[in-house]
């Protein structure tokens, strides 16, 4: 086996060390959701922290990793008599991004169910995970069931199972990691907030840290065994306190102040729900625990917050991360110190390495383009619309409110990645039929199984009662459940729109689309035309954080190309198409309704369905926006808009 990187030789990234300490000594935090850029030691230090937890005893023979000392009563395998134990590391285990639910919670063993008639129940990763870590990497692009059924686990402890006749519950108690790269899409606030505490990673833009970083990795990967070595005396230290803060845990007290912090935090800052209360006492305890105190004190409360509010208090995906210290800080200052419980800690704060993940102050100035919006009026709000052949750009418009936007969906059934949009075949969703499997069975149909072996019985030679069936016989129930599709906007940006407020009407209702299309799990792009081109100004991503920077930035000026437009969203499908050729497209344009500019290709044809050759004009279908679509006076933000399905 390979000797892993030791944890205490990661260089920086303090917060997420920390964030795995906390969950390391007390496991009911809730686990770590580490969000930032690849190559940032993350499945690095997540690897480095299950060497360093100290080894557990278990029930020999137990698939469940049942405590000897207190086995759990409900466990498949038990009851457990008193005898023989083992002594193995804490395992870490890791969920794969395509992992089904059979291999996530488990399920009936079919061949053993064919083969002896037995209900015989196989484990699942959750049982393998049970007393150790559980890695989720990506977790953002993990089916969305998968992610609930993932977090219950987690947050009860236990799983249960109910599915093909088999009804199990077994313990499931793991510290769960998750990581993710935003730019690839984001998790439903439902889900960010099951997770306890998050972490921004990056990596350091000091040439002195960097450096250090790779000598220490090429140190590593030259001789592991005497990296490790080098480090060994720092690994048995913080695998040391990492007991002493466990056996402390049950003496650390949260007094009245403490929790009356805790309470004006949350509430100062709006989140939802009493999760994040819970969550912050939880940290608070576990922090003090680790400091080898038996009290909470502000600075703990301080900490707890810059951990655990930053994913909570986003009301949308267009929200900045990250927490106001500031005003943090006053929180703290005016709902401190009412029981004794130490100094509040609030003129020094120390947060702990790195000062959790926020800890920089919100940019006073706002994302690209509102200053200059909310600083002077739209440039053309009072006058005329530029001339068609005008070659000026105008200043970015500011967007106005997002609104709720009409639902729109492909039509037919569609076999794309599972989303909340289209109707397609899927894993998951109600059953509507039955085939033969093409790979592994993943999911009996029982009925049509039966109906299959049922005329080849007498051939078959059967004696007794039951039904002789094989291979060749199962069937794959066939499901229905939603996809999510590409949602390509082509979105005018000519002089014209720059007029009566035109522009911010157009990015209101862009951004309406794309909160629809965030909740929905759909892919985004967006392309703009004016000028004599289009461009491509967003390729299709799942981060609409992405899409509405770029869309609030974006200029206007110019003629309205709308061919060009057209076919630069043909040629962008048509690559989308070979790179996912499951994923089905969407395409929304916005213009003015003036004469598109006449510098635009003659022979063009639209958008073909599928993407397959121009044949013939597109079919466009007006939707229910066409008109006024945004504030202000009836006609005065007239925008056309038309869906391509």
């Amino acid at each position: 086996m390979s000797t892993p990187f030791p944890f205490t030789a990661v260089v920086g990234q303090d917060d997420l060390r920390l964030a795995l300490l906390l969950n390391a000594v007390s496991p009911a935090v809730g686990g770590v959701l580490v969000r930032g850029e690849k190559g940032t030691a993350k499945s690095t230090a997540v690897r480095a922290l299950s060497a360093l937890m100290p080894e557990v005893d278990v029930v020999s023979g137990c698939r469940f990793s049942c405590d000897p000392d207190s086995p759990d009563p409900g466990c498949p395998d038990g009851p457990h008599e008193p005898g023989a134990f083992a002594s193995r590391p804490a395992r870490m285990v890791e969920l794969p991004v395509g992992a089904s639910e059979d291999r996530l919670v488990g399920a009936l063993d079919i061949e053993r169910a064919l083969a002896e008639g037995v209900k015989a129940f196989e484990p699942g990763l959750l049982a393998d995970a049970h007393r150790g870590i559980l890695y989720v990497d990506e977790v953002n692009l993990l089916h969305d069931h998968l992610v609930d059924l993932l977090l219950d686990a987690a947050a009860m402890g236990a799983s249960y199972v109910e599915r093909e006749g088999v009804s199990v519950r077994h313990a499931a108690r793991f510290l769960l990691v998750g990581t993710m790269n935003p730019e690839e899409g984001e998790l439903r606030p439902q889900l960010l907030d099951r997770f306890g505490l998050t972490v921004e990673v990056a990596a350091s833009r000091e040439p002195d840290q960097r450096v250090e970083v790779v000598r220490r990795r090429l140190a590593h990967d030259d001789d592991p065994a005497g990296f490790a070595v080098r480090w060994a005396d720092e690994e048995a230290a913080v695998r040391a306190r990492i007991v002493a803060a466990r056996e402390l845990l049950p003496s650390v007290r949260l007094g009245d102040g403490a929790l009356r912090q805790i309470a004006a935090t949350c509430a100062a800052f709006e989140v939802d729900g009493m999760r994040a209360d819970i969550v912050m006492a939880r940290t608070a305890t576990a922090l003090a625990a680790w400091a080898g105190r038996t009290e909470v004190l502000a600075e703990d409360v301080r900490q707890a917050a810059l951990l655990a509010l930053p994913h909570r208090r986003r009301r949308n995906p267009f929200d900045a991360p990250g927490l106001d210290e500031d005003k943090l800080d006053e929180t703290l200052e005016e709902f401190g110190g009412q029981d004794g419980d130490g100094p509040d800690g609030d003129d020094d704060p120390d947060p702990g390495p790195g000062g959790g993940p926020g800890g920089q102050p919100e940019p006073d100035d706002a994302p690209p383009g509102d200053g200059d919006a909310a600083a002077r009026p739209e440039a053309g709000e009072d006058g005329e619309p530029q001339p068609s052949g005008g070659a000026g750009e105008q200043s970015p418009a500011r967007a106005a409110e997002p609104f709720r936007t009409k639902v729109l969906s492909v039509p037919g059934l569609g076999e794309g990645a599972a989303g909340r949009r289209s109707r397609a075949r899927a894993e998951h969703g109600r059953t509507i039929g039955a085939r033969r499997p093409r790979g592994a069975l993943t999911k009996l149909h029982l009925a049509a199984t039966v109906q299959a072996a049922a005329p080849h019985q007498r051939a078959r030679g059967r004696s007794g009662p039951g039904l002789v069936v094989r291979r060749d016989d199962l069937r794959q129930a066939t499901r229905e459940g939603r996809e999510g599709n590409l949602v390509l906007f082509v979105v005018d940006a000519s002089g014209s729109m720059a007029a009566r407020q035109r522009m911010g009407a157009v990015k209101g209702a862009v951004l309406s689309l794309l909160l629809d299309a965030y909740q929905r799990r759909d892919k985004v792009g967006l392309v703009t035309f004016r000028g004599a081109a289009a461009d491509l100004v967003l390729p299709p991503t799942s981060s609409v954080d992405a899409a509405a920077v770029r869309l609030e930035s974006l200029p206007t000026g110019g003629r309205t190309p709308l061919a060009a437009g057209l076919l630069k969203a043909h040629e962008v499908l048509r690559v989308e198409r070979l790179r996912d050729p499951a994923r089905r497209a969407l395409v929304v344009v916005g213009r003015t309704g003036g004469r598109p500019g006449a510098r635009s290709p003659s022979r063009w044809r639209g958008v073909p369905r599928g993407c397959s050759p121009p044949r013939a004009p597109p079919r466009w279908s007006s939707t229910a926006s066409r008109g006024r679509c945004g504030s202000g006076s009836p006609g005065s933000s007239r925008v056309n808009w038309a869906v391509r399905r």
